[in-house]
């Protein structure tokens, strides 16, 4: 065991991360560690007495250097507590990087600067992170995720420029040279950030690397997926779908060769689940699969087909959960379609037919309510569910809506 460095590294870290290194210390309490911390069993009656005489050999060498110092039981030679000597912190820095490869506090500044000066004109994201970092660096703080944050930031540049329809494996080969790096080692991180400074908090059921298609990044080939009395205009033909019954997919790529969509319904509904998606059927209602929050293709094809279509009655049925109302909300907002909402009130609450499928609240669930709440749309709502501490999922709705034949 390498208790030499062991003690120092324990040592530095614990005094770089104290208010000594900045300064800012109102009592000068010593940086110390206990020996048990480096080897657990030192005080124990069955403690291997070779692995505590290493490293109270250790201990001595290291006092011996100007290093450390330590002190010892009132009666007898057991180490108590070893200390730093703080006068000799950039020296013990130095052994420790020459014979060990240990990258020093200073060292890493130096390199969360470089770090700043290569990205924080490379996009958006990268700028305003590079002004937390310059914070970071003034206070001479070392972020959590340090180690990894020039990959980080390397894919985040290349995400927020990037134009191209691509796959997730594509862009870790673009950025990393390695098919997987991105999946494995950086993407929930990259996601995340994405999220902050877009505002997309993470929905229910919906993964946090959707965002990315926001980007031109996908995990797949991107669907559009329609069903019902419609006839689409692409390339020039018109093409009617009314005879699918379970709809057609229209790839994302195609989207550019659609001219028009002609809904012969009244109504067209988005639906949020596929399973209730695949489940609706009424010859009055045209209905596309949402599978959460809009993305952009979808957000594009539904401007489209208002735009063909103003005089049809819009709706949206989702879950009647925070996750459900959140994503009608930005439905509308992404969209300007005024959508209603299809079975998504206290009604269906209420309803004997889906006691047994109800499901309490989280604390997640309860937060993001209260935040609903303050929007009239959805304040009765909410506010019975939050009395009643209920939520419901669309999928029994939906199966029970056809199998009484509410729907002609």
């Amino acid at each position: 065991m390498k208790y030499e460095e062991n003690i120092l590294k324990y040592l530095v870290d614990t005094y770089r991360k104290s208010k000594k290194d900045s300064g800012d210390n109102k009592t000068n309490r010593r940086t110390q560690v206990k020996p048990e911390k480096l080897y657990k069993k030192y005080n124990a009656n069955e403690g291997d007495f070779e692995e505590i005489s290493r490293l109270n050999q250790a201990v001595n060498d290291l006092t011996e250097k100007g290093f450390t110092y330590s002190t010892t039981e009132t009666f007898g030679t057991q180490i108590q507590s070893i200390y730093l000597v703080d006068e000799k912190i950039r020296d013990v820095e130095k052994y420790l990087s020459d014979k060990y490869g240990y990258v020093t506090k200073d060292m890493q500044i130096e390199q969360l600067q470089l770090l700043v000066e290569r990205y924080k004109n490379a996009s958006p994201i990268c700028e305003k992170e590079s002004a937390l970092l310059l914070k970071c660096i003034a206070n001479r703080k070392i972020p959590k995720n340090y180690e990894q944050l020039n990959d980080v930031f390397k894919a985040i540049s290349f995400i927020e420029n990037n134009q191209t329809n691509l796959y997730i494996r594509e862009v870790s080969m673009k950025v990393y040279g390695d098919s997987k790096f991105f999946e494995d080692v950086t993407m929930q991180q990259v996601c995340a950030l994405l999220r902050k400074y877009s505002d997309r908090p993470i929905g229910e059921n919906e993964l946090i690397d959707e965002i990315l298609v926001d980007y031109h990044i996908y995990k797949e080939p991107q669907k559009l997926c329609i069903k019902g009395n419609v006839v689409i205009t692409i390339s020039g033909k018109d093409v009617d779908i009314s005879g699918f019954s379970e709809g057609i997919e229209i790839m994302a790529s195609d989207l550019g060769k659609v001219q028009s969509l002609k809904i012969c319904a009244s109504k067209f509904m988005t639906i949020e689940n596929r399973t209730s998606f695949l489940r609706y059927k009424d010859d009055d209602t045209v209905t596309l699969y949402l599978g959460g929050y809009a993305n952009r293709y979808q957000r594009e094809f539904l401007k489209m087909i208002h735009g063909t279509n103003p005089d049809t009655n819009y709706m949206h049925f989702g879950d009647i959960d925070a996750g459900g109302f959140w994503i009608h909300h930005n439905l509308c907002e992404i969209t300007g379609i005024d959508f209603a909402m299809f079975c998504m009130s206290s009604d269906e609450l209420k309803n004997k037919e889906y006691e047994s499928c109800l499901h309490g609240l989280t604390e997640n669930d309860i937060a993001r309510l209260k935040e609903l709440k303050e929007m009239d749309l959805y304040a009765y709502t909410v506010n019975y569910m939050l009395e009643n501490n209920v939520k419901l999922e669309q999928e029994i709705i939906s199966l029970n809506l056809m199998n009484r034949n509410l729907i002609v």
